[in-house]
């Protein structure tokens, strides 16, 4: 194969969506090399020289950055480690691929953005991010566009769910088997996102040379209980739920009431619309489960 097929996948072994890239990619025919933790420590000094090497070894046409720090309410004593993998290694990527014919993939988060707005955010809105998790992460972003690099993409996308790891979805199957109601928080609304869509949206995004800040997510919109609510539904389970406030479920971070994100600008570039999350999650439960 020549370089223009093959692809790094920064998180591809074990993350939950560089799992569904290396799948995705795979199926469409690229060349793969797939990284772990285990095979890149981004806290050594030298991590900057580490990476270079490995891309060099690689020779990738596209690098598809999935690591980050998404513990959201451990980033708040942890702020050094997200800063490291949230906005050190995106910098650090940025610098390689600038002197090098490569895309860089970024993958990015709706918590850049406040909440407050009352209608889905496009990628060009205010950023004012509630915690060090959505602070990191921003950091990341603005590292990335101070290198003005030609060939980059930024994707902002939300509340993934997908094969391979644990995620809220299972997590609240796993939890409705035991028998026991289930609380879960009603006034947080995003978007759902399905780790294999995603892919498979990423890869057209590549091959439509889009370039700058996208929002990519399922179409749609749920709350948390609305989410657990459908899963539980689909799996044909017993659960009984009950809504609460997020006031009833402390967290040491907050986060955005309202953080839908608007995928227009996708959609304009490669002209696909993501289809609804209740599909896509229909057929996470139908690929990963069977009826409880």
């Amino acid at each position: 194969m020549t370089s223009k097929t093959k692809a790094l996948v920064l998180g591809g072994k074990t993350g939950l969506l560089g799992q569904a890239l290396v799948e995705i990619l795979h199926a469409a025919g690229w060349e793969v090399k797939a990284t772990s933790r285990h095979d890149i420590d981004y806290f050594r000094q030298d991590c900057a020289d580490i990476l270079e090497s490995v891309v060099d070894a690689v020779e990738p046409a596209c690098i598809f950055n999935t690591v980050g720090y998404t513990f959201v309410d451990k980033a708040e004593d942890e702020e050094d480690a997200a800063v490291v993998l949230n906005r050190k290694v995106p910098a650090m990527l940025g610098r390689i691929v600038k002197a090098r014919p490569i895309h860089l993939v970024h993958y990015s988060t709706d918590f850049v953005f406040n909440g407050r707005k009352k209608s889905p955010y496009a990628p060009g809105d205010q950023t004012d991010p509630l915690g060090v998790y959505g602070s990191s992460k921003l950091a990341g972003e603005e590292a990335i566009l101070s290198l003005d690099l030609p060939n980059f993409s930024i994707v902002r996308t939300a509340w993934l769910f997908g094969p391979g790891r644990k995620n809220f979805v299972s997590t609240m199957l796993t939890l409705c088997a035991t028998g026991k109601p289930l609380s879960v928080v009603d006034d947080q609304v995003g978007s759902p996102t399905y780790t294999m869509d995603l892919a498979k949206y990423s890869l057209k995004l590549v091959e439509a040379e889009g370039r700058g800040i996208f929002h990519i997510v399922n179409s749609g919109q749920a709350s948390w209980c609305e989410l657990a609510t459908e899963a539980i539904r689909i799996a044909q389970a017993e659960c009984q739920i009950k809504a609460i406030p997020s006031a009833d479920y402390p967290q040491k971070a907050k986060r955005p009431a309202m953080s839908v994100l608007d995928t227009s600008s996708f959609t304009s570039v490669t002209g696909i619309t993501p289809r609804p999350w209740p599909q896509a999650l229909r057929d996470y439960i139908y690929r990963e489960f069977t009826p409880i």
